[in-house]
C-alpha cells in the first residue's frame, strides 16, 4: 500500500514529543545522565525484596571497636597477633581463611614478627592473602601495580589476590570485578580465590561467568553474615564453641569505621557496610552462581523509546486525563514486572530510562497539545462562542472544520441606513458605535449557538448547524434575529440619548446547503460557507426595509420552525440573482416594544378553536400588533392560537381577533394579532391615537 509523504509527516507531527522523549533518553543513557537513577531504583529493588538468609557458611572475624577496646596493643598489630588467630581458627578445620589485611610493608616489630605469621599461614594451607591494585599515572599513560604481601608472608599462602572492589559514580558498591587485569597480566580477584579453594575443598559451586565482573545478589546489611570479634579468637575465649570453624570460610577484616574500609551499599545506602563484609556477599554470590543479571543497555534503551512512543500515543488516542490513567497502569504493570524479575529471576531491568521516557513522552504531547489548543481556540474563537470552541476542540479529530456540503442556516443582518447615519457622525463616533453594536450582536449569536462568518461593515453574517450538527439551527437562528431587535433598541436608546440618533436593523434568514469549511487562499484562510443559499441570505436581508418589516426567512426556514414563532406570509418575490420567485415570511415581533401602546383596562374572553376551552381574563396594555393580558391559565403556553373578545372600559366598541401567545410570565401573557376583526382594526386605531404612549 502506498503511504504519501504528507501522511508520514502528519503522524511524525503528532507523535513529536514521543520522538523527541525517545532521542532524549537515548542521549542521556549514551552520557550516563540516568546511570544514577538506575543505580537507585537498583537500590529499591533490594529494600522491596528484603534481606535473604545466607545459605553459605561465612563467618567474620571482626576487628571492631571491642577489638580496640579490649586489646592493649595499637594498630598495626603484631603480625605475630595475626598468626595466632590464623592458627586457631585452623585448628577448627575451616574450608578457606580470608584475610582482609594488608602486609606489604615490613613489620614495624621486625622481621621475626613478618616470619611468625608467615608461618601460620603455610601452616594452614588454606589461607587467600590479599592485595591492592594501585593505579600511578604516567605521562600518556596510566601505570598499575600490586601491592602485594611480603614474600615471607605469602608463600606458604594458598593464594594472593586483589581486594579492589570499585565504587560506582554515587560512591556505592555493587559489583565483585572477576578479574583485575595488571600490565598485561590477568589476576583473579580475592573472592575468585575462595570460590576456586572452595571448588578443590570438594564443596559445590556454580561455574563462574564469562565476564570481568558481576553484579553482587546481596543478602542484607551489615552484620547480615555472624560476627565474631578479633579479641575473642586472640585470646583464645572458652565461650566460642569447640569446632564452630569446622567447614566455614572465615573471612578476617577490620569493620570498625576508623580503618575507612565501609562503604555504601543497597542495605547500607549510609555507607557503613564493612568491605569484609562485602566480600561475604560477592563470595555467596559466586558459590550459588546467582548474581543480579542485567538486561542488556541497548534493549533497555530500545524499550525506553517505546515507552516514549507509547506515552505519546496514549495522548494523542485518548483525553489527557485518561492517558494519564492509562500510562499510569502501564507504569504500574512494567514495575510489577521489572519488581517479579527481580525477586524471582534475580533479573535487573534498567527502568528509569523507560519511566522518564514515558513521562516525557505523556508530559510533552499533553504540553504540545496544550498549546496547539490554545492556538486553536483563539483562532475559533473569532467565530464560535466559547462553548462551541469547546467542543470543536474536543472532537477535533471528527474533521468538524473540514471543508464539506452541508444543511446550514445563514443569518444577515445590517443596520438601516448605516451610510446616512456615517455621514451625521465624526469616523471616531462611528467605529465608537459600530464597536458596540457589532459587540452586542456577536454576543446574541454566540448565545444561540452560531457562529460569526464575518462583518461586513455595519453587516453581520452568522451560520448555524455548524461546525456541529444541531437540530434546532432555524429556530436558534429566528430566536438571534427576534433578539437582535430587542437589543437594537436598547442600543438605540443610548445613543438616541447620547447624539439623538436612532439605530434600526434588518434581518434575512436563509436555510439550505452550502459548502462548509476553511476556505480561502494558501495565504489565509477563514472558516466561511458558501453557495447560493448563501446568497439568498444576503438578498432577503436586503428586502426586508421594502416590506417594512425587521426579519424575513424563507419558505425552507419557515417549514422549519412554522408553530413556534409569529409570522406572516409575504407572498412570493423574485430577488436579485434568483430566475423562480422565492416564497418569504415576516416574524413578527412577541413582546418588543416597538410599536406605540396604551393602557387598557377591560375584559376579554380567550378561547381555544376546536377544543371548546375559553377563560376569562383582564387587559392590561395595547398596541395596533397585540395585547398585554392578565388572569391567563398556566396551560395556556407560548404558541398556542387564541380566539380573543375584548369588551367594555374605554373601548367604544368590542375587539374581535386571532392571536397568538407569544410570552408568558407568571399569570401574565402577551398575544399578538394574526389577524383583526374588519370593524376591530379602526377600534384599535382609533383608541391608540388618543391614548397611546
Amino acid at each position: 500500500m502506498k503511504v504519501s509523504w504528507s501522511r508520514i509527516r502528519g503522524i511524525g507531527r503528532k507523535h513529536l514529543a514521543g520522538i523527541l522523549a525517545g532521542v532524549a533518553v537515548v542521549v542521556l543513557v549514551q552520557f550516563g545522565g540516568l546511570e544514577w537513577l538506575e543505580y537507585k531504583s537498583l537500590d529499591k529493588l533490594f529494600e522491596l525484596r528484603g534481606k535473604r538468609t545466607p545459605t553459605v557458611s561465612v563467618v567474620i572475624v571482626a576487628i571492631d571497636e571491642s577489638t580496640f577496646a579490649e586489646l592493649e596493643d595499637q594498630w598495626p598489630y603484631p603480625r605475630a597477633l595475626h598468626g595466632k588467630v590464623i592458627r586457631r581458627i585452623a585448628e577448627g578445620k575451616p574450608l578457606a581463611i580470608g584475610v582482609d589485611i594488608m602486609f606489604d610493608k615490613d613489620s614495624l616489630r621486625g622481621p621475626a614478627d613478618d616470619e611468625a605469621l608467615g608461618a601460620a599461614i603455610a601452616s594452614a594451607r588454606n589461607v587467600i592473602l590479599g592485595a591492592a591494585v594501585a593505579e600511578d599515572p604516567q605521562p600518556f599513560y596510566i601505570r598499575t601495580t600490586l601491592n602485594a604481601p611480603l614474600p615471607v608472608i605469602r608463600r606458604g599462602a594458598a593464594g594472593m589476590a586483589p581486594l579492589n572492589m570499585p565504587a560506582d559514580a554515587d560512591n556505592e558498591v555493587r559489583r565483585v570485578p572477576l578479574w583485575t587485569a595488571l600490565e598485561g597480566e590477568r589476576l583473579p580477584g580475592f573472592d575468585v580465590q575462595l570460590h576456586a579453594l572452595m571448588a578443590k575443598a570438594g564443596v559445590r559451586v556454580a561455574p563462574l561467568p564469562e565476564r570481568e565482573s558481576v553484579l553482587i545478589n546481596f543478602r542484607g546489611g551489615p552484620r547480615t553474615y555472624p560476627w565474631v570479634s578479633y579479641y575473642r579468637v586472640a585470646r583464645g575465649e572458652k565461650t566460642i564453641p569447640p569446632g564452630y570453624w569446622k567447614d566455614k570460610i572465615v573471612l578476617i577484616g577490620p569493620t570498625s569505621e576508623v580503618f575507612h574500609d565501609v562503604f555504601g551499599t543497597p542495605f547500607a545506602r549510609g555507607g557503613n557496610m564493612p568491605g569484609v563484609e562485602i566480600h561475604a556477599n560477592a563470595l555467596e554470590t559466586l558459590v550459588r552462581g546467582n548474581p543480579i543479571r542485567e538486561v542488556p543497555r541497548p534493549v533497555s534503551t530500545a524499550l525506553a523509546v517505546v515507552a516514549g512512543l507509547v506515552g505519546c500515543r496514549l495522548v494523542v488516542r485518548l483525553r489527557a486525563f485518561r492517558a494519564l490513567l492509562a500510562a499510569t497502569g502501564l507504569w504500574a504493570i512494567l514495575t510489577s514486572a521489572a519488581y517479579a524479575g527481580f525477586v524471582l529471576m534475580d533479573v535487573w531491568m534498567r527502568g528509569m530510562a523507560g519511566t522518564w521516557a514515558l513521562v516525557l513522552g505523556y508530559g510533552g504531547t499533553v504540553v504540545e497539545h496544550f498549546v496547539r489548543e490554545q492556538r486553536e481556540r483563539r483562532q475559533l474563537s473569532r467565530f464560535f462562542s466559547p462553548a462551541v470552541v469547546k467542543e470543536v476542540v474536543r472532537h477535533k479529530e471528527e474533521g468538524s472544520l473540514t471543508t464539506s456540503r452541508r444543511l446550514v442556516t445563514v443569518l444577515f443582518s445590517d443596520i438601516r441606513g448605516f451610510t446616512s447615519l456615517s455621514e451625521q457622525l465624526q469616523p471616531e463616533q462611528v467605529e465608537e458605535m459600530l464597536r458596540e453594536y457589532l459587540t452586542e450582536m456577536t454576543e446574541i449569536v454566540y448565545k444561540h449557538d452560531g457562529a460569526v462568518d464575518k462583518y461586513i461593515g455595519d453587516c453581520v453574517m452568522a451560520l448555524y448547524n455548524v461546525p456541529l450538527e444541531d437540530p434546532e439551527h432555524a429556530v436558534k437562528a429566528v430566536r438571534t434575529a427576534l433578539e437582535f431587535q430587542e437589543r437594537t433598541l436598547a442600543v438605540s436608546k443610548r445613543w438616541e440619548d447620547k447624539l439623538g440618533i436612532a439605530i434600526r436593523n434588518g434581518v434575512g434568514i436563509n436555510t439550505g446547503e452550502a459548502v462548509v469549511g476553511t476556505l480561502g487562499s494558501t495565504q489565509i484562510l477563514q472558516y466561511t460557507a458558501i453557495g447560493d443559499t448563501i446568497n439568498l441570505g444576503a438578498r432577503l436581508e436586503s428586502i426586508t426595509k421594502d416590506y417594512k418589516t425587521n426579519i424575513i426567512i424563507s419558505e425552507s426556514t419557515y417549514e422549519l420552525v412554522k408553530g413556534q414563532f409569529v409570522t406572516k406570509e409575504l407572498g412570493d418575490v423574485t430577488v436579485k440573482g434568483k430566475s423562480q420567485p422565492v416564497k418569504i415570511y415576516a416574524v413578527l415581533p412577541d413582546n418588543i416594544r416597538e410599536h406605540p401602546r396604551a393602557a387598557l383596562e377591560a375584559a376579554a374572553v380567550l378561547s381555544i378553536a376546536g377544543e371548546g376551552r375559553a377563560c376569562s381574563v383582564l387587559t392590561l396594555d395595547i398596541s395596533e400588533r397585540g395585547m398585554a393580558l392578565k388572569g391567563v391559565p398556566e396551560d395556556w403556553v407560548k404558541g398556542q392560537t387564541v380566539q380573543i373578545r375584548c369588551e367594555g372600559g374605554a373601548l367604544p366598541k368590542p375587539i374581535v381577533a386571532e392571536a397568538t401567545i407569544t410570552w408568558r410570565k407568571g399569570d401574565q401573557a402577551g398575544v399578538t394579532f394574526t389577524s383583526l376583526d374588519p370593524d376591530s382594526a379602526p377600534t384599535v386605531a382609533d383608541y391608540l391615537s388618543t391614548r397611546a404612549k
